[in-house]
């Protein structure tokens, strides 16, 4: 799954607007994607709470038939392929530094 803090996305949105070679799509995500148990996990141990059990894919497709293949079970690993040719300075790079610091405001 990919993700970023909104104190990044904000300084991405700002460095395009400033810098002329970021011009085009650029992909607003961390440099590091993550699994959604490994998400799930980091946010378990940020909160000092344990991460739920996952549901199960056959569970959601009885509940949400196709939807739940399209909807809740597909993923893309998208990287910032642009922002690291760029070298952009990622302020929270990984979800261990962007949770608790997020979390703590």
């Amino acid at each position: 799954m990919s993700w970023i803090a909104i104190d990044d996305a904000v300084r991405i949105v700002a460095a395009a607007l400033r810098d002329p070679a970021l011009n085009g799509p650029v992909n607003v995500v961390s440099p590091e994607p993550v699994r959604n148990a490994d998400f799930a996990a980091a946010l378990g141990k940020a909160l000092h709470r344990p991460a739920l059990l996952p549901v199960p894919a056959f569970a959601l497709r009885l509940l949400y038939g196709e939807m739940a293949d399209a909807a809740l079970l597909a993923s893309q690993r998208v990287r910032p392929a642009r922002l690291e040719a760029l070298q952009f300075p990622f302020q929270y790079a990984s979800l261990a530094q962007a949770l608790p610091a997020i979390l703590d405001r």
